[in-house]
């Protein structure tokens, strides 16, 4: 038998293959799971600003349609929430490029746009929060810069950036699960006044709250009460 006609031996699927790039291109399992822990602790931040779950009695609801400066009922967009915005969904870009390449950039930004505007919407039906046309830009811009982030990688990383990502991203879930069990144990809270009714006898607060523990609550929302002017 020649050289040429000698059969190739056989070899076992996955030998030779780095560790976590057994099928290169194909998101692994764990980045999926990553995504998910993402988007939980996201929804979390959004709505409830690390708190326990609540739904509001609906009288501070507000729509802000003009994105970035004071209107008639609202004030300008705080630089700090801006920016607090992007860094937000920079990770919602990067988990999008990494588990779905083939999209096309703007197809991965609607995407987001549309989470943003559910998020949005939510916070009206639940009466948690503004509903702020500036949140879903900025979300958005988030989205785009976590994009240009992966791009970058890519290019210095090639194949290896869908290991590499999945490594650097169970890191990152770990510090953010970690720091967010810290804020949640800490005196810091992050969420505004929650938006609780009148009782039977005219105190304010939720039940079981001190008569004197009730002026400052029900001072903030005699002001966000006040017609616009």
């Amino acid at each position: 038998m020649s050289v040429e006609e000698r059969p190739r031996p056989s070899t076992p699927i996955g030998e030779g293959e780095a560790e976590g790039e057994a099928s290169p291109g194909t998101p692994p399992i764990v980045l999926s799971v990553l995504f998910a822990l993402y988007l939980v602790l996201l929804t979390w931040i959004v709505l409830w600003k690390l708190e326990v779950p609540y739904l509001g009695a609906g009288e501070l609801r507000q729509v802000k349609l003009v994105p970035f400066v004071s209107s008639a009922c609202n004030g300008a967009s705080a630089p700090s929430e801006v920016i607090a915005n992007v860094v937000l969904f920079i990770p919602f870009g990067l988990y999008l490029g990494l588990l779905a390449p083939a999209w096309p950039w703007w197809r991965t930004a609607v995407t987001i746009a549309g989470a943003s505007l559910g998020l949005e919407i939510a916070q009206y039906v639940l009466a948690v929060g503004s509903s702020d046309l500036t949140d879903v830009i900025t979300n958005t811009v988030g989205c785009l810069v976590g994009l240009g982030l992966l791009m970058v990688v890519r290019r210095r990383l090639g194949t290896r950036t869908l290991a590499v990502m999945t490594r650097v991203c169970s890191l990152v879930t770990v510090l953010a699960l970690l720091l967010t069990a810290a804020v949640v144990a800490s005196p810091v809270r992050f969420a505004p006044p929650r938006d609780v009714g009148l009782s039977a006898h005219g105190a304010l607060g939720a039940p079981g709250a001190e008569p004197g523990e009730l002026t400052g609550d029900r001072d903030r929302l005699d002001r966000l009460r006040e017609p616009c002017g």
